[in-house]
C-alpha cells in the first residue's frame, strides 16, 4: 500500500511541477516558480523513496549482511539536502528581486494567473499529503516524502496569498517577500528529518526507546547480576538491534536457556528490539575482549 501511495503521489507532484512552471512563465511570479522547483524536489524525493523501498526488499548477502536496509536512510538524507538546496536558491532569487525593485525596476507579476495556478496546485498537494500521511510515522522515506509535500502545500498557500495581495494593492515586493517565507518553511520542514537521519547514521539510540527502562527490565530477570557493553541502534525504520554482555550467577537461579528466553521476550515485546545478540558470562573477568569496562561502577551503559 505504501508503494502504491508513493507512486500516485509521485505522479501528482510531477504534474504540479510542470503546471507551475507553465504558470510561472506566463505570470512572471518568483513565488510560483519557486513552488515549481520545490514540487520537482518533491518528485525527486518520492522517486528516491520508491527506489529505497525497492532496494530494502533485496535480500541480505555475505557482503551485505543487512541487505539494503539503510537505502531508505540514505535516500532520506538526499531529500533533506535537496530541501536545503532549494531554500538557498529561492532565497538568492528573492534577494535579487528585492534589489531590482529598490533600483526602480520591479518585476511585474500577473497575479490572476498566479491565483489560478496556485489554487490548483494547493488542491493537488492536499490530495498527495493525505495519501502519504498515514505512512509517515512508520518510515523515514514516507516521512521524507510527506514533509516535502506538506511543505509544498504550505508554499501553495503562500503563493495564493501573494496573488491576492498583489491583485488588491499592486505591491511588487509581496512576491519576493513570500518567497522568503517559503525558504523558512522549507528549512523548518527539513530540520526534523535531517536530525532523524543523523541519529541513524551515527548509530544513535532510537528517540522513542528508554535505555534506563530497557536495562532495568532486563537486569530484573532472575539470575542476572549486571549487564555491560550495551549497544542499541536503529538500522532503518522499525528495525532496531541490540547487543550486550550479561553477567549471570548460577547461585541466583541462572539458567542459560531460560535467561535468554526471558531477555528476548523483554527486548522484543516491551521495547521493540528487532534483533538481539547476547553473550552470557559468569563474571566480567570472563569477557576477554576489551570493551572499555568501567571498573569503578557496578554497571556501564554505552
Amino acid at each position: 500500500m505504501s508503494r502504491r501511495r508513493l507512486t500516485v503521489a509521485f505522479a501528482l507532484t510531477l504534474a504540479i511541477a510542470g503546471f507551475e512552471i507553465f504558470g510561472a512563465v506566463l505570470s512572471g511570479s518568483l513565488a510560483l516558480l519557486a513552488d515549481a522547483g520545490h514540487a520537482f524536489t518533491d518528485s525527486a524525493a518520492i522517486g528516491l523513496a520508491l527506489l529505497a523501498s525497492w532496494a530494502a526488499r533485496k535480500p541480505a548477502s555475505v557482503k551485505r549482511t543487512f541487505g539494503f536496509e539503510r537505502a531508505e536512510v540514505l535516500a532520506a538524507a538526499v531529500n533533506a539536502v535537496a530541501l536545503w538546496a532549494v531554500a538557498v536558491w529561492i532565497g538568492w532569487k528573492a534577494a535579487l528581486r528585492f534589489l531590482d525593485g529598490l533600483r526602480g525596476n520591479p518585476v511585474e507579476v500577473e497575479a490572476g494567473w498566479v491565483l489560478v495556478v496556485g489554487s490548483i496546485a494547493l488542491a493537488i498537494n492536499a490530495v498527495a499529503a493525505l495519501l502519504l500521511r498515514s505512512g509517515s510515522t512508520r518510515s523515514l522515506n514516507m516521512e521524507a516524502a510527506f514533509r516535502h509535500v506538506l511543505a509544498d502545500l504550505l508554499v501553495s498557500v503562500a503563493v495564493i496569498v501573494s496573488a491576492v495581495v498583489i491583485l488588491l494593492t499592486g505591491w511588487w515586493w509581496v512576491d519576493p517577500a513570500l518567497s522568503i517565507v517559503i525558504v523558512v518553511i522549507v528549512v523548518i520542514s527539513s530540520w526534523k528529518l535531517a536530525t532523524s537521519v543523523f541519529e541513524v547514521l551515527i548509530d544513535g539510540v532510537p528517540k522513542d526507546l528508554d535505555m534506563d527502562a530497557l536495562c532495568s527490565d532486563m537486569e530484573g530477570v532472575a539470575g542476572i547480576t549486571v549487564m555491560h557493553d550495551i549497544h542499541v541502534r536503529m538500522v532503518t525504520s522499525g528495525y532496531v538491534t541490540m547487543s550486550a554482555h550479561v553477567v549471570t550467577d548460577p547461585e541466583l537461579g541462572a539458567d542459560a536457556d531460560r535467561v535468554l528466553s526471558d531477555l528476548r521476550a523483554i527486548a522484543k515485546d516491551r521495547h521493540g528490539i528487532s534483533h538481539l545478540t547476547l553473550q552470557l558470562e559468569r563474571s566480567e573477568a570472563d569477557c576477554t575482549e576489551d570493551h572499555h569496562l568501567d571498573r569503578d561502577s557496578s554497571r556501564q551503559r554505552t
